[in-house]
């Protein structure tokens, strides 16, 4: 279908709103990331917010901590990893997003504030991440988690992240993860894809933009990294069950959907939803469009199930 009205609006107005400098600099860049922000709509006031920090193998990372004020004892727990093409953003720039999901289920979610590229490439984020998970799983008593009712999610780079988190759990063992939550997440480097072809410009995230970013977080060396790249794992062996949420209008969209072909091939269960007529990123855009709201509930109510 077209986009929603809602949809075309929101892309009008940041269009005016939201105009980048002629030759924008990576500063420019992420300072115009930052100011997305105000597109999410407001906190919950049903939580409490804790600032924290854990280390990981290179760098101690900023941790923040949304709790329920109504939250139960042993709780599941979210580990959220999130998005902005590995390169820009911050995990309080999602504290809209989490703050919903953790009182809308009463989990304790946690947001995990990673290094970036091309300051750091992987595997710098995606180790950053994992020790996220690690320190979560560690001092799940401390949390009030139900060490057995962790999962992982994040949207779009924060999918990816995710989703090789989930991954190398499954390999190691470390964590036995309940779910992972992916969110329109970037797992190929398949730019020829319909989706990529389809959407290659004029729905926000451009096929240009989403090849930039996977060039400065890869480095060559590691095109064949299942964790770098989780489209070319080719064994899912106890990997966590998967909920996958989509855009139809997205470049995305076609490595979210062909994911969940190969997870379920191998047996893994995939709850997935598209939302029709929505692009990529609507998850952050609760300000202008209803959508945003529909898939955050969508995600409570799966996870939830996840846990039970």
């Amino acid at each position: 279908m077209t986009m929603t009205s809602q949809t075309k609006a929101y892309l009008e107005y940041i269009a005016t709103n939201n105009v980048l400098p002629e030759n924008p600099t990576l500063e420019d860049l992420r300072a115009d990331a930052a100011d997305y922000l105000k597109y999410a709509g407001p906190l919950s006031d049903d939580v409490h917010t804790e600032h924290t920090y854990f280390t990981s193998p290179t760098a101690d990372l900023h941790a923040v901590i949304y709790r329920p004020k109504n939250v139960k004892p042993n709780a599941p727990a979210l580990v959220y990893f999130h998005g902005g093409g590995w390169v820009f953003s911050w995990t309080l720039r999602y504290a809209p997003q989490m703050s919903n999901i953790a009182a809308e289920t009463g989990f304790v979610v946690i947001g995990i504030n990673y290094q970036k590229a091309p300051e750091h490439p992987f595997p710098t984020p995606f180790d950053d991440c994992y020790a996220g998970l690690l320190w979560v799983a560690k001092n799940a008593a401390r949390f009030g988690i139900d060490p057995s009712k962790i999962g992982v999610g994040g949207d779009s780079a924060g999918g990816n992240l995710a989703a090789a988190v989930a991954l190398k759990a499954a390999d190691t063992g470390d964590v036995k993860l309940a779910y992972q939550m992916l969110i329109y997440p970037c797992l190929d480097t398949d730019f020829q894809s319909k989706s990529y072809l389809a959407h290659e410009t004029g729905f926000g995230l451009e096929s240009v933009g989403m090849q930039w970013c996977w060039g400065l977080y890869v480095p060559e060396a590691h095109m064949n990294n299942k964790y770098a790249i989780p489209a070319r794992a080719t064994t899912f062996k106890n990997v966590a069950p998967a909920i996958i949420g989509l855009a139809e209008h997205d470049v995305l969209r076609d490595d979210g959907a062909n994911y969940a072909v190969a997870l379920e091939k191998a047996g893994v269960a995939v709850t997935l939803k598209e939302y029709p007529g929505t692009i990529h990123g609507f998850f952050g855009h609760g300000f202008m469009i209803d959508e945003a709201y529909e898939l955050r509930r969508w995600l409570s109510e799966q996870i939830v199930k996840a846990v039970q």
